[in-house]
């Protein structure tokens, strides 16, 4: 009698592009009612925190806590995510999640003044949940469809944990302390159920290491060598990144009081409704790379959507502050623009950059190279707006937000495409092997 494994093993690739796309999916959505549920509450009762002569919001306390925590995690995953056997993939997963979750028992439960000490704990194990969900589909000929589904997760599981967990509080008469357990605890069975279909998903074929090279677990020297070779040019991309991370995050995190500035009040599915908008359509786009089977055009093709997300976040705000355009459309259109440039991040640009190169690589290294000054990005984002721009609203930050990411990250990835241009004409590009 064959597994599931084993009948996915010997299906058409299509039966095991859908099932993986799934599994993924929904692995990583039920990990953001863990991570993001809290977002939703407004936690106006509890008391800030005064630094020098500045105040920091009880909410902003537990998001840049949480933040911390899951920066750390980034930093600690370049070693630990590009290291990692399969064999040990799913109890880690179920492992981290649990104890974010038991986490949230003690935010619920602790005195006000240490209840970000207990988000700072629910973010610590958190940021390791993407690299070996994602490890699951890399190096395949459909990684970029599969990748897709997955990566819509970012905007359309957050906004619909969010709804969540604003239904609870405003429905159901949950307190916003418990609120994030008690989301936590909708999700625990699917969580379960979805990683379980991680683990029947098959290992890439042999046309798959053919076309995309065999995906290993690295040494620190193989580490060191990638990055070496490429050092300017990761540099770039990692500093576009950054501004991407800080952008997208900010976007997230305080997206409840962006709305009620614009006077959305008291509509928790507003969050699901322009998510899932953003979702679909991203989705739709980016799954389309499947189909460029060259992976130089692939890899630059990436760069260049990457930019265009970047201008679209610049425009839409033009168009917004001129009255042109309302506030869900512009919120659509800034998710849209984020989620557009952010996923190939995760889940194309780098899997591209190893099979155009052939390194002897893993795309969990550079995504996390990227991710832990990404989020240290997002820390200090929020940081400097309650500190330094304490004056000026969520709303009008977020504007002149958009207005940076669109001009510096657009210039900085258009430096990076040179870069990677120029090396790829170089004569002496056989991929060193260290083994």
């Amino acid at each position: 009698m064959f597994s599931i494994k084993e009948k996915l093993a010997n299906s058409k690739p299509w039966v095991t592009v859908l099932f993986a796309s799934l599994a993924t999916f929904f692995t990583y959505s039920c990990m953001y009612a863990y991570r993001k549920a809290f977002t939703s509450g407004s936690f106006a009762d509890a008391p800030g925190l005064a630094f020098f002569d500045k105040e920091l919001t009880f909410k902003t306390l537990i998001v840049i806590s949480q933040l911390l925590g899951y920066t750390l995690s980034k930093f600690l995953g370049i070693k630990i995510i590009s290291e990692a056997s399969n064999a040990k993939r799913q109890r880690m997963i179920l492992m981290i999640i649990g104890v974010a979750w038991i986490s949230l028992i003690g935010f619920a439960l602790a005195p006000v003044k240490f209840k970000p000490i207990f988000m700072f704990l629910n973010g610590l194990p958190l940021g390791m949940v993407w690299g070996l969900v994602f490890s699951f589909i890399e190096g395949r000929r459909f990684t970029e469809m599969m990748g897709a589904a997955l990566c819509t997760s970012f905007a359309l599981a957050s906004g619909f944990a969010k709804t969540v967990g604003s239904s609870l509080v405003e429905n159901y008469n949950i307190g916003e302390y418990w609120m994030p357990f008690a989301t936590g605890a909708l999700y625990f069975i699917p969580l379960v159920i979805a990683v379980w279909m991680l683990g029947q998903i098959p290992p890439p074929t042999t046309e798959d290491i053919a076309a995309r090279m065999e995906r290993l677990p690295m040494t620190k020297a193989q580490r060191r060598d990638v990055f070496r070779r490429f050092a300017p040019g990761l540099v770039l991309l990692i500093i576009t990144y950054v501004l991407l991370s800080a952008f997208r995050d900010y976007r997230d995190n305080f997206q409840k009081e962006i709305f009620v500035e614009m006077g959305f009040d008291k509509k928790p599915a507003i969050f699901a409704q322009t998510e899932s908008i953003v979702s679909f359509g991203v989705l739709a786009i980016l799954a389309m790379f499947v189909f460029i089977s060259d992976n130089k055009r692939a890899f630059f093709t990436n760069k260049w959507i990457i930019v265009g997300g970047l201008a679209l976040a610049g425009v839409s705000t033009l168009l917004f502050t001129n009255g042109i355009i309302g506030p869900i459309v512009w919120m659509t259109l800034t998710g849209f623009a984020t989620y557009i440039a952010y996923i190939p991040f995760n889940a194309f640009l780098f899997e591209r950059f190893i099979a155009v190169f052939k390194l002897t690589a893993n795309a969990g290294f550079l995504i996390y190279l990227a991710d832990s000054f990404g989020y240290l990005g997002s820390v200090s984002v929020t940081l400097y707006k309650d500190l330094f721009s304490s004056k000026i609203n969520h709303l009008q930050f977020f504007i002149n937000a958009n207005y940076i990411l669109a001009v510096l990250g657009a210039g900085f990835m258009i430096l990076g495409t040179i870069y990677f241009t120029r090396k790829l004409k170089k004569a002496d590009m056989p991929a060193k092997v260290i083994r």
